[in-house]
């Protein structure tokens, strides 16, 4: 049986490393494009193409799957079975139709929840305390398909996104491999989903990571683990991008370190020590633990505020 896999970021390499490793017959790898990485911009192939390339598989990375060419293209490896996990573009009709065992996508959610392109992100920063995989059959809609199988798992408040796509990933990969056999020879049992139980999890914008310290101080801190470690929160100071990457956990922070928010402005920077940097938020304070300003490394909060340059009474934006 030929199976082609598609996939893009670190996220789906256990599953392709698990059907190699399994010796199922994988006749070629589609991912995205090649994309400029870091302030060098040198062009960088994704992790499916790296881990492809080591296991010696063909790799196919088109701008649009859903263009003829492309699809023609696609046809030629005659798949008898399309395995998805995080590819980043729709499947076109043409190719769902295409492989006699369909097409499935290892999904990271419990869907019919947090359909879409950044479900495990978007998880943490609604303050889920648990989430999972899904592995469903592809339809034409966005994550709609019939639901073959899934597993939970918690959520701490020690997660951010990237402890999470490590564990969402291998738990995708046990999942698909328990499920292959049943895939193989079309014996699955699939449910429909409730879409009156579906939530959309879009792609994370700039707007997404920009900190509104009137908000409260878990959902700050729900936001700045969900964007952990891809893009970071980021607040204003002195008109340039001041961005967070942790805070201590607003429900464990002995109280008796803080200033006492009092009628401080959201925003307002109230003390800055060795537990880091404590600052006004809509419902009392958090301390950030981590830093990175504007043309400076990451550090932790404690050594920037020894530099002296941010000083209490300074409102972040």
């Amino acid at each position: 049986m030929n199976i082609v896999f598609m996939g893009t970021p670190e996220f789906a390499v256990p599953s392709l490393d698990m059907l190699i490793a399994e010796g199922y017959n994988v006749v070629g790898v589609v991912t995205q494009p090649d994309k400029p990485q870091g302030r060098k911009k040198v062009l960088t192939p994704t992790p499916v193409k790296a881990a492809a390339e080591r296991h010696g598989l063909p790799v196919f990375q088109p701008v649009k799957l859903r263009d003829p060419e492309a699809v023609a293209r696609l046809a030629e490896w005659k798949p008898d079975l399309i395995v998805t996990a995080a590819f980043g573009q729709i499947l076109p009709k043409a190719v769902l139709d295409m492989p006699v065992r369909g097409c499935v996508n290892v999904h990271g959610s419990l869907l019919p929840k947090y359909r879409g392109g950044a479900p495990i992100q978007r998880s943490i920063i609604n303050g889920e305390s648990v989430t999972g995989v899904t592995l469903m059959y592809m339809a034409e809609g966005l994550d709609t398909g019939d639901m073959i199988s899934y597993v939970q798992l918690p959520i701490t408040d020690e997660d951010t996104s990237g402890t999470m796509f490590d564990k969402l990933s291998e738990a995708g990969s046990r999942l698909l491999l328990a499920e292959m056999p049943r895939l193989i020879v079309g014996e699955t049992t699939a449910v429909p989903q409730d879409d009156a139980e579906a939530s959309y999890a879009r792609n994370l914008t700039r707007e997404d990571e920009k900190m509104d310290w009137s908000r409260t101080s878990r959902e700050l801190f729900n936001q700045i683990r969900g964007l952990v470690p891809f893009s970071g929160a980021f607040t204003m100071w002195d008109d340039q991008v001041f961005k967070v990457w942790a805070a201590a956990n607003p429900d464990h922070v002995d109280l008796a370190t803080s200033s006492g928010a009092g009628q401080a402005e959201p925003g307002t920077v109230l003390q800055l020590n060795k537990s880091g940097i404590e600052v006004r938020t809509g419902n009392g304070s958090l301390w950030l633990t981590e830093v990175q300003p504007a043309g400076k490394k990451v550090m932790h909060a404690a050594d920037f505020a020894r530099g002296g340059t941010l000083k209490p009474g300074t409102v972040l934006r």
